[in-house]
């Protein structure tokens, strides 16, 4: 009998010495591409980014889950790679630089892209932005080709090229150092996505996001030689694991602008044991469903949106009796909600559901940034008090006020102790970092 779990799924990384080179659109792109030429593309995302796998699920068809090195343990990577079942390859994103990652190892790792790829054996294209160079691009990507040996490597895309003869020098310069240039992109002010403080926006906010992914596949098609790069995908036999358990059974989702960073990989691991996910929107007033024995805020935007969750009465009157006898949680924009207020931007104060004291303000921001391990002070729903999770924080918030107990102590990868704890009262928690996974031994 055949072991279903006795398979490879085919991939490439596709990274790049920076962020800023491009490589989401060519990401985007490709995805799109592929899908086009007929082939089930499974897209993947390196690192604890938010926003890129609702991204690659507009460009491909099929959700992206995120792969962390640093916070998941082999077993939670091997069920992640199993989502790809089904697939004919796998594409992934990098986050930052091909090597960039954290100076402590994590459950597996440091966290880089390079990591990713190496357990999956996908070798990497990189993207490089050829912008005020020429032959020396070439220096560059020899560096990244050789520091790792054991690393498989494909080849470069070549980024925003100013004119066939840049083009021609910069691919003289690739043929003498051994690297394959796969594409060379001429340069287009209209390839960037729009941006704000917490990189991209959202996919649901574009203006005309599936007309900018086909306009992204057109342009890669004419530029890269994608029936080569189809070659180059390879990957190591798969091994069997588990996504993480459901907190509770019927579980009311915050879905809408304002609460939408929650990780792929906890939704699917939710569903597929069997709990029942219940959506709603706070910013249409929506209260949570009366059934649910659990209601989780996600992260997201309600800084952009603070007006209207103010003006939320149902949705506050539904959290508020929710939590007089059943839990409530919320991650960072989540978290927030649950507070006693949030001041925006300009300084104008909001009221927000007040199950927690929390007051957070945007009108000075400060950047706050890494991975997260928390040791639980008090439990929450599907983990004791004791329990360690690993998780990412990113936002620019400010607390002002935080009364209530600590929920946990947290640190960051390197150990260093975190002042943002979260917080608990009655039975409303919320912490500042978004849930990756649960520690298991």
């Amino acid at each position: 009998m055949t072991d279903p779990y006795d398979r490879k799924l085919p991939g490439l990384m596709i990274s790049a010495p920076a962020s800023g080179t491009g490589k989401t659109t060519v990401m985007l792109g490709l995805l799109r591409a592929l899908a086009e030429d007929g082939l089930v593309v499974q897209p993947f995302k390196s690192g604890p980014d938010y926003i890129d796998p609702a991204f690659h699920r507009a460009a491909s068809g099929r959700a992206s889950f995120n792969f962390d090195t640093w916070a998941m343990d082999p077993a939670l990577l091997d069920a992640v790679s199993a989502q790809g079942t089904g697939a004919d390859i796998a594409v992934a994103e990098g986050s930052m630089g091909l090597f960039d990652g954290v100076a402590t190892r994590g459950q597996t790792g440091f966290g880089s892209s390079a990591e990713t790829a190496l357990r999956m054996g996908w070798p990497v294209i990189l993207v490089i932005d050829v912008s005020g160079q020429a032959q020396s691009a070439a220096a560059t990507a020899l560096g990244f080709a050789r520091y790792n040996p054991d690393l498989p490597f494909a080849g470069v895309i070549l980024n925003r090229v100013a004119s066939p003869r840049h083009e021609r020098l910069a691919r003289l310069g690739m043929e003498a150092a051994g690297i394959e240039v796969l594409g060379a992109l001429p340069r287009r002010g209209d390839l960037s996505l729009p941006e704000r403080h917490l990189g991209l926006i959202q996919a649901v906010e574009h203006p005309d996001l599936e007309t900018a992914i086909a306009g992204y596949a057109t342009f890669l098609r004419a530029h890269v030689d994608l029936e080569r790069i189809k070659t180059l995908a390879q990957g190591h036999a798969l091994g069997q694991g588990a996504l993480p358990k459901p907190p509770a059974q019927r579980i009311a989702l915050a879905q809408d602008a304002a609460f939408s960073f929650t990780y792929p990989h906890l939704l699917e691991g939710w569903r597929a044991a069997g709990a029942e996910i219940l959506p709603f929107s706070p910013l249409a007033d929506e209260a949570p469903d009366a059934a649910a024995d659990l209601v989780w805020l996600p992260g997201g935007y309600p800084e952009l949106h603070a007006g209207r969750l103010a003006a939320a009465a149902q949705f506050r009157a539904g959290l508020q009796h929710h939590a007089q006898s059943r839990p409530v949680h919320g991650e960072c924009g989540g978290y927030m909600a649950l507070g006693q207020a949030l001041i925006d931007k300009d300084g104008v104060r909001h009221q927000m559901a007040g199950l927690l004291g929390l007051v957070t303000s945007y009108e000075t921001r400060r950047f706050h940034l890494g991975y997260r391990r928390a040791v639980l002070r008090a439990g929450l729903p599907g983990f004791a008090a004791g329990h360690a999770l690993r998780g990412h924080e990113f936002h620019y918030s400010t607390i002002l006020e935080q009364p209530d107990a600590p929920l946990a102590d947290v640190f960051d990868a390197d150990g260093g102790p975190v002042t943002e704890t979260g917080s608990i009262r009655g039975h409303a928690s919320g912490t500042f970092f978004h849930l990756i996974t649960a520690e298991t031994s």
